[in-house]
């Protein structure tokens, strides 16, 4: 199902008395969820997106705007009517049922040609248990199980009546870090298979790049960019996209432009063809590598093993964080030596963005090719 949503807003009545105004949760949001295709929707805490899924499945009514499903305009359409399949962050599990009354219970709820047997209601609770690893758990109730166990209820509760768009609510937060990669794979096979459309709300940009057709960044209400993860990734349009997407998160710098060079501190650390001006510099910590031939120098912290890789953790005065952090394959490490490290920069992983707006500087040949 395609899902359109049309200049959407939604605001709330203030509850502060020192500012009356109405607090926009999402506001003047557009934009064509294609058929079939897993979305992330990706922001920081309390920048719209649980809102946006409310809005979707019909628990809030829009203040403006339209909601479309294949065309059909559902914004007045109640939330049992509108074919979706919820799974909430705190489980909003029945605590009186079972485990396997708990899946059960949006089947029995279907009426007329979609009533189903009581075997074939079995069979998919059953099915739905097994996809999520617990079938040795139907005869107990949620007080009986942990935060992991209770969240796996709910996802198969989602997920038993085959919806034709599904919503999940940052449904993987209680899951302990193996089972978390486990479930995120398993919701994208069952996603793929079923090929229901899918909007997934998470914080976590790990979690939303590994699986997500395209992801929608969100900040304070509005849609900030959108596209195919490693897109954006490699190509953010501002300062706040560059630094929410990345882990560990972009090197962010003092920096300026001056005679076609990017220059920190009093390194000129690589070549950009621009009119001088103050910047932002960010650079990925994967686009620097030890060279004692390197243009930019940080002196150094400390090193962290991480297995495969290794952080070199480093300061910089013109840095915006207390920290520069470098990661290299973990072979290298043995270059790294105290006090200076220099580095040498991958051009591609070298961002520049506008002092004031943030917004992305690009340099001139770039934005000539794009025009």
């Amino acid at each position: 199902m395609k899902i359109t949503l049309q200049n959407l807003t939604k605001k709330f009545k203030s509850k502060n008395k020192k500012d009356p105004n109405d607090v926009i949760a999402v506001n003047d949001f557009t934009y064509e969820i294609p058929e079939g295709k897993l979305i992330g929707l990706l922001g920081p805490s309390g920048c719209g997106k649980s809102t946006v899924l409310n809005l979707i499945c019909g628990l809030e009514k829009p203040t403006s705007g339209r909601i479309l499903f294949d065309g059909e305009d559902v914004s007045d359409v109640e939330p049992e009517h509108r074919g979706v399949g919820l799974v909430f962050q705190n489980y909003a599990l029945y605590p009186h049922l079972t485990v396997y009354q708990n899946i059960l219970f949006p089947l029995q709820n279907l009426r007329g040609k979609d009533k189903l047997t009581k075997d074939v209601m079995d069979k998919k609770v059953m099915e739905a248990a097994k996809l999520v690893q617990i079938e040795e758990y139907l005869e107990r109730r949620p007080a009986e199980l942990s935060g992991g166990q209770q969240q796996r209820v709910a996802i198969a509760r989602a997920l038993v009546k085959m919806p034709k768009v599904l919503l999940l609510d940052e449904p993987l937060s209680n899951l302990d870090a193996r089972l978390r990669l486990q479930t995120r794979e398993e919701l994208r096979r069952i996603q793929r298979e079923t090929g229901i459309t899918t909007i997934f709300v998470t914080h976590d940009q790990e979690e939303a790049m590994s699986i997500s057709d395209y992801i929608l960044v969100m900040n304070a209400g509005r849609l900030d960019q959108y596209g195919r993860p490693q897109d954006i990734y490699d190509d953010p349009k501002n300062l706040f996209v560059a630094k929410f997407l990345g882990t560990p998160p972009i090197n962010v710098f003092e920096g300026a432009i001056r005679g076609g060079k990017i220059v920190i501190g009093d390194e000129a650390v690589t070549d950009f063809d621009a009119p001088d001006c103050s910047v932002w510099v960010g650079i990925r910590p994967e686009g620097m590598t030890p060279d004692p031939e390197g243009t930019f120098t940080a002196e150094l912290d400390r090193v962290e093993i991480m297995g495969r890789d290794t952080s070199v953790v480093c300061r910089h005065p013109a840095c915006q964080s207390p920290t520069v952090r470098a990661v290299i394959f973990a072979k290298r490490a043995d270059e790294v030596r105290p006090p200076d490290v220099r580095f040498a920069l991958e051009p591609s992983k070298v961002l520049v963005f506008d002092r004031d707006t943030e917004e992305r500087i690009r340099p001139s040949a770039e934005d000539n090719n794009e025009k």
